[in-house]
């Protein structure tokens, strides 16, 4: 057998060994740390806006799951985060006009507007938690987030619970199979590398 194809077979193995790592890590993944029903803080995780800096659908259903969780009493206050879009939309400055919107007083809101991936929304929103004497948190994303999220959050010094937010229209079954697995492509990224190379300190 030709080195070529050699090479090929391994990166084909690698690859198909490290899908189902991550499918496995998304299977058995955290989905908190305690039982607890009330939290000093819900977390909102930030998805992208679109050009004229309006929430996307997935955006929009994380804000509003998360007003809803406020209004129910988990929280007394909202953590929102993400840093800026390509266009320069800020993700957290985004969702905190809207649950304005939506009724949440502009004090029960803090903005965390530079975190530009899953870890640093988790590591710089754990930094605001600290600052605050703030020791539990709700974590707002949506299901397919969940799971990844979970690995992350897992390794903070937080007591926390995942909730996931409703998507606020039923996506077609094409658009849900491609967000699931690109959701798996970066758990396996995160799983491979970022973990160890974009690692932050609370």
């Amino acid at each position: 057998m030709r080195l070529r194809t050699r090479l090929i077979l391994a990166g084909a193995a690698l690859a198909g060994a490290s899908l189902v790592w991550a499918m496995a890590a998304r299977f058995f993944a955290p989905a908190g740390n305690t039982s607890a029903s009330r939290f000093d803080a819900i977390i909102v995780l930030g998805a992208h806006t679109d050009r004229d800096g309006n929430p996307t659908p997935a955006l929009l259903a994380r804000i509003t799951e998360a007003v809803h969780e406020y209004e129910r009493g988990v929280a007394p206050r909202l953590i929102v985060t993400g840093g800026p879009d390509r266009g320069g939309n800020v993700q957290a400055s985004v969702m905190a006009r809207v649950a304005q919107a939506q009724g949440v007083p502009a004090a029960a809101i803090f903005v965390e507007p530079n975190a530009e991936n899953t870890i640093e929304n988790a590591c710089f929103s754990a930094r605001i938690m600290k600052e605050h004497g703030w020791k539990s948190a709700e974590v707002v994303t949506s299901a397919n987030h969940l799971p990844r999220a979970g690995l992350i959050f897992s390794r903070l010094p937080i007591a926390w619970r995942g909730h996931a937010a409703p998507s606020l229209s039923e996506p077609s079954s094409g658009a849900s199979w491609s967000a699931s697995l690109m959701e798996v492509l970066h758990t396996g990224y995160y799983l491979l590398f970022s973990q160890w190379a974009d690692r932050c300190s609370p």
